[in-house]
């Protein structure tokens, strides 16, 4: 059933205080070897403040989630070891071979005792893998840490952020009022040259939209135009979004009522205590593993900054909060001062006073109690952030060969989008090996959208009609009524999908493939 690990895949050995099962701060000499099965998908049971809960767990010998080291390969067996079908994606990988992600056309579930054999090098930086499908919003998911050759005197502690909800994600969907058109894989030829169909009908509750004529460019922030050309939308940098008006319509972060926000697993009630040296650098490797909810993250009482995202190194920039969409990743470098102490890393919730976070704390430092409310809520989650980053590692120069307007959508029955089509019912994006990629996502919808390529990293070079050489990552957020350009260059030949990070969206059609061929 198993074979034995072609190569040493280790982690770090763990310096927390109070650990518990599934902690992921990580210190110290990369010198543990793995041993087959590399990785197992479990049913665990976790207390969720005082209640217990059926999840999943994705555990290798050494605990949760894989911990690596640039050049290690990631080859082995992978069991499922729970009782439910699995489809598991390695978020961020570039190198994993398209039969060796379960999340693509036709790719299908690992099955109930059921194993698959990997084998592929590993991308450096802040990644991590997840299911497919609804049960990733009961923690189907874990970090695939790779630290860089150069990452550096430096202690790594890992974030893995959830939102919880002791309903079941098919209840959670049939509330929102949408039912799963994930398993269809049925996709083929060509939408080249496709025109981009203007929306359809009214959008789920009192928040639809209309077709494309009710989006002018009266709306605050700057409105997409009613026939924008390809690439081009008539708003500026910022987020936009004063007021929360997209197009006349309100524009709302999370359609979710979760019970509960966790960092490794744990609320602010109980939070992870990760030990840390006095006078130390600490690395933060933060992980948005939520299904349905964007963050924003700080570290009061120090002065982070963001040297990548994504797993991609920026240029890097100080920020007193940092947002974090859906499936995205960042890394923060912060001083631990001489004099010791305990400091909080919180995540809080998008549009609400709720949060979660754990604390970093040297030997006999003294640990308060955090509220899990902030004294007030955060915004919404917009792109002043996102315009400031740059890539240290850019994309050459080069004229694209091919140019896609991707147009995301909102129509009755909680039905997402993408150029006017479910992706049971459209045809993919076709491109070559090797080719320049452009594509611009449009939003004319009243909620924001991750949008995530499997299989490649990408650079953001615009939002609305500016353009600029940002940073290099594999999920962009897109708000309401705004605009974002990305370029890559396509890989190895396959089928990799491109959808919304929000469960529900994705779930429910925002999804459509890339077909390198």
């Amino acid at each position: 059933m198993t074979r034995p690990i072609a190569s040493s895949l280790t982690r770090r050995s763990f310096l927390t205080g109070g650990a518990a099962m599934g902690a992921l701060a990580v210190s110290g000499g990369w010198n543990r070897a793995l041993a087959a099965p590399l990785l197992s998908v479990e049913s665990v049971t976790l207390d969720v403040n005082g209640k217990a809960a059926k999840v999943f767990a994705v555990k290798g010998l050494a605990g949760e989630g894989i911990f690596a080291k640039e050049g290690d390969r990631l080859s082995g067996a992978v069991l499922n070891a729970s009782d439910t079908p699995a489809v598991m994606h390695w978020h961020g990988q570039l190198f994993a071979p398209a039969d060796q992600d379960r999340a693509r056309p036709g790719g299908g579930e690992l099955a109930p005792g059921g194993t698959d054999q990997v084998d592929f090098l590993l991308t450096p930086g802040t990644h991590w893998m997840h299911s497919h499908t609804l049960s990733e919003q009961q923690l189907l998911a874990a970090p695939l840490v790779t630290r860089e050759a150069d990452a550096g005197d430096v202690q790594d502690v890992v974030v893995m952020l959830h939102d919880f909800s002791f309903r079941s994600p098919e209840e959670i969907l049939a509330r929102l009022g949408g039912s799963s058109a994930h398993g269809g894989h049925g996709m083929g030829g060509s939408m080249q040259g496709m025109a981009v169909p203007g929306m359809g009908h009214a959008g789920h509750g009192s928040s639809g939209m209309g077709g494309m004529g009710a989006m002018g460019g009266g709306a605050m922030g700057g409105g997409i135009s009613a026939s924008p050309p390809a690439g081009q939308m008539s708003h500026g940098m910022g987020g936009g979004m004063p007021g929360g008006m997209a197009g006349g319509m309100m524009a709302h972060a999370n359609d979710v009522d979760y019970d509960a926000f966790l960092a490794n697993r744990r609320t602010l009630a109980d939070p992870e205590v990760a030990q840390v040296e006095k006078g130390s650098r600490v690395r933060l490797r933060i992980i948005n593993g939520g299904t349905a909810t964007a963050f924003f993250i700080s570290v009061p009482g120090l002065k982070p900054r963001c040297i990548a995202v994504d797993g991609s190194p920026c240029v890097p920039v100080e920020a007193d909060a940092f947002p974090l969409a859906q499936g995205q990743r960042v890394d923060l470098i912060v001083n631990i001062p001489a004099g010791g102490g305990a400091f909080p890393v919180l995540a809080q919730v998008e549009a609400s006073p709720r949060r979660t976070g754990l604390v970093l704390a040297t030997a006999g430092a003294s640990v308060a109690r955090i509220a899990e409310g902030a004294d007030r809520p955060q915004g919404l989650v917009d792109l002043t952030f996102e315009a400031r980053l740059a890539a240290t590692k850019p994309l050459a120069p080069r004229k694209a060969d091919r140019v896609f307007p991707i147009m995301l959508g909102e129509e009755a029955g909680y039905r997402w989008t993408i150029n006017g089509r479910i992706h049971t019912e459209a045809e993919p994006l076709v491109v070559s090996p090797g080719e320049r990629v452009e594509m611009t996502f449009m939003n004319p919808t009243t909620m924001s959208h991750p949008m995530h390529l499997h299989g490649h990293h990408f650079q953001v070079v615009g939002i609305g009609g500016k353009r600029f050489p940002g940073a290099v990552r594999d999920t962009v957020m897109v708000p309401p009524q705004m605009s974002v350009t990305i370029t890559f260059d396509a890989g190895p030949k396959g089928e990799w999908f491109l959808h919304c990070h929000h469960l529900y969206h994705m779930a429910t059609g925002m999804m459509a493939v890339v077909k390198v061929a």
